[in-house]
């Protein structure tokens, strides 16, 4: 059970998969649980990443009963609307090419503000698909962003390698608004982005996709790319660099979210890391 203040953060990308055969109900969820983001933060997690706000703008009184059911200390990390970072599948969405406009913010910044006035917005997630290049155009793209949110603790996942490639340009603009370059597992192909596990900002954020090469990018469903369950093995490696990053830096937060969904491997993983870090113990 998710307690206190805690500067490690374990979690999971999403918490309702209520269909499909990667479905989370009667493998993580009860059968007839009548909230399963009550569920999820006082029995299992202390954090989450919000996806719904992703397809869709939230609105402020949603915001409000996510911070009034989940207990004192959970914080969500909450993923940008793919308007702001996925230009083409917004337009494929809504029929049409839209440029980003200062209401769009405002109304997105609406939809943040309980949580915020509730303590309990630990992020604001910017995730760029692999068609994101380090171009002019994107890098200030990339800067508008940062600045139009600078009010909340940010994380940018830049997945092209053009980035790394300029990696110095790509940390200090990042760092001028103090925000973190989001850490990303999934599997390495010539065109993937090159990491290190390091905090920057005061922050430190990892997002675990899954290794299922095979189908990352030819599946019959979506949810096969995820379909993936980490072994401790390979997480091992992950805490153990964690652990020595909050022996050596202060941080403000560091988060360590779950995508690999199906079928609840995401919730199997996270536990395993909260192991392996101590906040809980063996089994």
């Amino acid at each position: 059970m998710p307690t206190g203040e805690k500067i490690v953060r374990v979690g999971t990308s999403g918490w309702s998969y209520p269909t499909g055969e990667g479905r989370w109900t009667g493998v993580v969820y009860p059968p007839g649980t009548k909230s399963e983001l009550s569920y999820y933060a006082t029995h299992l997690f202390n954090t989450v990443e919000v996806n719904a706000s992703f397809y869709r703008l939230i609105p402020p009184a949603t915001a409000r009963g996510w911070a009034r059911i989940t207990p004192p200390g959970f914080e969500f990390a909450v993923k940008a609307w793919q308007k702001f970072t996925h230009p083409k599948m917004h337009a494929e969405a809504a029929g049409k090419v839209e440029e980003v406009t200062p209401a769009d913010l405002e109304k997105f910044r609406a939809g943040l503000a309980p949580l915020a006035e509730a303590g309990k917005l630990g992020a604001v997630l910017l995730q760029f698909p692999p068609s994101f290049h380090a171009s002019v155009q994107n890098v200030e793209h990339l800067g508008m962003l940062l600045g139009a949110l600078a009010d909340y603790p940010l994380g940018v996942e830049l997945r092209h390698r053009s980035w790394s490639h300029r990696k110095a340009e790509t940390r200090s603009l990042l760092e001028g608004h103090r925000a973190t370059w989001v850490v990303i597992d999934e599997p390495k192909f010539p065109s993937s982005i090159r990491q290190e596990v390091e905090p920057l900002g005061g922050m430190l954020y990892l997002r675990f996709h899954g290794r299922n090469a095979a189908k990352w990018w030819k599946h019959d469903r979506a949810e096969e790319r995820y379909d993936y369950l980490y072994s401790e093995a390979e997480l091992r490696p992950f805490a153990e660099r964690i652990r020595g990053i909050l022996a050596g830096a202060p941080l403000r937060r560091a988060f360590v979210l779950f995508n690999n969904h199906a079928r609840g491997q995401a919730v199997q993983n996270a536990q395993t890391m909260l192991r392996l870090l101590g906040e809980v113990p063996a089994a």
